[in-house]
């Protein structure tokens, strides 16, 4: 698991441009689109802020560019809240446990992440795992503006971003994260979209990827085939960017070659199936075609069977689908281009 407290020199600049720092906001589908629309609009607000997403979406890269274009001269410091020891959450916090009641102006000691991070933003991942007495401790903290450090009263001047699951809506209505503390966090509101919400910007994300692999390992850069491309892009990724990018590092750690096929990323894949464990017959041969027809069929059934995008998707013409669809028994459902 990852430490719970991280500090981070927001004066980087990794996150400055969606497009060049972080993968997880690369793309051009409405969904990401939209979400980079509220990045600028949420930045220039500077104010609380509250991001949504499934497991492995990347929600920390997005808490980073809303600071880095708001506060980039400020620290940035990100507590991890789903730790198993909430009584350490509480000590990074606020340099002791929470108190059952709050009854004054909120004590905190002078190393603790709050102290860390005034005047700049304090990212609390998973915030909805919070106990009640650290949610209200908090709630104060971001009404009041104002801690006690060492026994004086000092502007806290924080910016509070967290992220939470997208359940956090009934999270409150079920009085299990305080309204109040919600409100406060969530004056803007990011709901980062799964990767099967934006196929499309699948292939631009696995590009990406591999070129961050390749340069971590000091290798140069190969390339995808369009077939292979477009395999990324059917899939539905469950595990979001983080299965993708563990998926693409697994390419590179076997070796790049100058340009990679769909038979060279198929063993680093994780096909989440929910039929029985895969067992082994026929020949290589055979294999390959029951795959090469399991996968023009999804493709074709994605596209709702038009023929067009189908192909361009598979990387090939269009005639040669449909002799390869007479070829390998994929029975064609006619609908008007």
């Amino acid at each position: 698991m990852a430490d719970p407290l991280i500090l981070a020199d927001a004066r980087a600049g990794r996150f400055t441009r969606p497009g060049a720092g972080a993968p997880e906001l690369i793309g051009r589908s409405p969904a990401i689109l939209r979400v980079q629309e509220l990045i600028r609009r949420g930045a220039a607000l500077d104010a609380g802020a509250l991001i949504t997403a499934e497991a492995g979406a990347g929600v920390e890269a997005v808490a980073r560019e809303l600071h880095q274009r708001g506060r980039p001269s400020a620290p940035f410091v990100a507590v991890h809240c789903d730790v198993a020891d909430a009584a350490s959450v509480d000590r990074l916090l606020f340099g002791h446990p929470a108190p059952d009641a709050v009854t004054d102006l909120e004590p905190v000691a002078a190393d603790s992440a709050i102290a860390s991070a005034r005047g700049g933003t304090l990212y609390l991942h998973h915030v909805t795992e919070l106990r009640a007495s650290a949610q209200a401790q908090l709630a104060r903290i971001a009404r009041d503006g104002e801690v006690r450090i060492d026994g004086v009263p000092v502007a806290t001047s924080l910016r509070f971003i967290a992220s939470a699951q997208p359940g956090v809506d009934a999270d409150v209505h079920a009085h299990r994260f305080r309204s109040d503390l919600y409100r406060r966090l969530s004056a803007v509101r990011i709901d980062l979209p799964p990767l099967r919400d934006r196929p499309d910007d699948v292939p631009a994300l696995a590009v990406r990827l591999l070129e961050d692999a390749c340069a971590a390992c000091g290798r140069a850069p190969g390339t995808f085939t369009q077939a292979a491309l477009a395999l990324f892009g059917a899939l539905t990724w469950p595990g979001n960017l983080d299965e993708l990018r563990t998926a693409v590092e697994r390419i590179v750690n076997d070796g790049v070659q100058e340009v990679i096929q769909i038979e060279q990323i198929l063993p680093a894949l994780q096909l989440h199936r929910a039929h029985a464990p895969f067992v082994p017959s026929g020949s290589l041969r055979e294999a390959r075609l029951r795959f090469e027809r399991d996968y023009i069929a999804s493709v074709l059934q994605h596209h709702a069977w038009r023929m067009a995008p189908a192909a361009q998707a598979l990387g090939i013409q269009r005639p040669n689908l449909y002799r390869k669809a007479r070829q390998l028994g994929i029975p064609l459902v006619r609908v008007c281009e």
